[in-house]
């Protein structure tokens, strides 16, 4: 899991004469104690949206102005509304979405954050559109090809973490993925990266599909490599390290890569998130235990097709009611029905071909002692595989104060170069 908060894509700008409405607006939304930045491009024939920090741009809006400077902003696609007062050079609203309003000012401009590591061309190496398809989704991806490519040559699906995300896995306009493709290219090993299903240029069902489905998207990406390549690797962050541990146990790859995959299941890792979160908030133990004893209640029930208890049933704060209340509509999905009973423990012993596993010793979003110490006792003996925590290093692999969440958009590290390092050495020995 990627995020350890909820992200809501959001919304708008505008102002009032024709002059002052055209440019780009932005401004920032507080969702749960993270600053989301939001950029509003205000253009008559074709206004757009970005959500830069998670990689969404150009969402169509549209824009209703009114008398005395107001503005309204639709965005269909997530059901949101803005409404603000131009008020001299800034503008003052509220966004709306699902029955949450939340303050946001706009003011022109965009702010750009610096990331050093983001690959900059002309490039050593070729690059090639690519499309796959598994079922009624249409994969459409990058192919990265190093300088004098052939069929001898290692080559890696790469597989992102839980959450919509485009082939570069971007966050915080950070891109881990095209950072690992890059290094990996110079050093002689291709990859193939892509856009989840129905985000970016692919499509294919969201709404109901579980990380089985997303394994078999993958499936069908290792099966276009294997027209071109000889030996064929998988690398997966996240729940990708989990997809590569399942595709693994297949027998569908001929090595594999985890960083900071989840190998418990799902509900023992959202619960270790949980407890954490509201620890690092300065809840009480006794109020922490109680909640994540409902929480837990609430995992269980919905796994065994049981109506889930409603958040009045237990004796919380007002704020930890609502935060459980909300916690329990997510469980509806069948993707997050799916994901808590996932549980790779069982399907490690099957595994035979060498696994790289590697987490931070920071992340809090997936546990890295219960997760490797799974892999040390799950996996059967192979001199090849190597299991280790990263020191110093966070969920996204950047080097970090205390690992929280809350630090990835501020630091200005997208992955650190000692794992690069590791990537490179261990992938070219396979």
């Amino acid at each position: 899991m990627k995020k350890a908060f909820t992200i809501i894509i959001l919304l708008i700008t505008g102002i009032f004469s024709a002059a002052a409405q055209a440019g780009t607006w932005s401004g920032k939304i507080d969702v749960q104690g993270t600053k989301l930045p939001l950029v509003f491009h205000l253009n008559d024939d074709k206004p757009t949206m970005d959500s830069p920090d998670q990689g969404a741009r150009d969402i169509p809006i549209t824009i209703e102005r009114k008398n005395a400077g107001k503005i309204t902003i639709k965005i269909p696609s997530i059901g949101a509304t803005y409404e603000g007062q131009w008020i001299l050079k800034q503008i003052v609203g509220t966004f709306k979405q699902w029955g949450t309003s939340l303050p946001l000012t706009l003011t022109p401009g965009e702010i750009k954050l610096s990331r050093p590591q983001t690959p900059a061309g002309p490039f050593p190496y070729a690059m090639e559109d690519v499309s796959f398809s598994n079922g009624d989704a249409v994969l459409k991806g990058t192919l990265v090809l190093p300088e004098g490519c052939s069929r001898k040559t290692p080559v890696l699906i790469m597989i992102t973490g839980s959450g919509l995300q485009n082939r570069d896995e971007e966050i915080f306009e950070h891109k881990p993925f095209a950072v690992i493709a890059d290094a990996l290219a110079r050093a002689g090993i291709a990859t193939l990266r892509y856009d989840d299903r129905g985000f970016g240029q692919s499509t294919g069902d969201i709404l109901n599909c579980t990380t089985e489905d997303l394994k078999d998207d993958a499936l069908a990406g290792i099966g276009l490599l294997r027209e071109r390549f000889d030996k064929v690797g998988v690398i997966g962050h996240s729940e990708g390290g989990t997809i590569a541990l399942m595709l693994a146990a297949e027998g569908k790859a001929d090595f594999i890569v985890s960083l900071a995959g989840n190998v418990v299941s799902g509900a023992e890792t959202l619960l270790w998130q949980n407890r954490r979160a509201l620890s690092a908030a300065g809840i009480p133990a006794e109020t922490v235990d109680a909640y994540c004893k409902a929480l837990g209640e609430a995992f269980e029930a919905r796994m065994a097709g049981k109506p889930v208890p409603s958040a009045d049933k237990y004796k919380l704060p007002d704020a930890l009611k609502q935060n459980l209340a909300a916690a329990t509509m997510q469980l509806q999905t069948p993707y997050i029905k799916y994901f808590l009973a996932l549980d790779t423990r069982p399907l490690l012993g099957g595994i035979t071909c060498p696994v790289l596993a590697l987490n931070g010793s920071r992340d809090q979003q997936v546990d890295p002692e219960s997760n490797l110490g799974a892999l040390r006792n799950g996996l059967s003996d192979n001199t090849k595989n190597s299991l280790e925590a990263i020191e110093g290093v966070n969920h996204l692999f950047q080097h970090c104060q205390t690992g929280s969440p809350n630090e990835y958009r501020d630091i200005e590290e997208t992955f650190a170069p000692e794992v690069l390092e590791k990537l490179i050495q261990w992938i070219s020995e396979q």
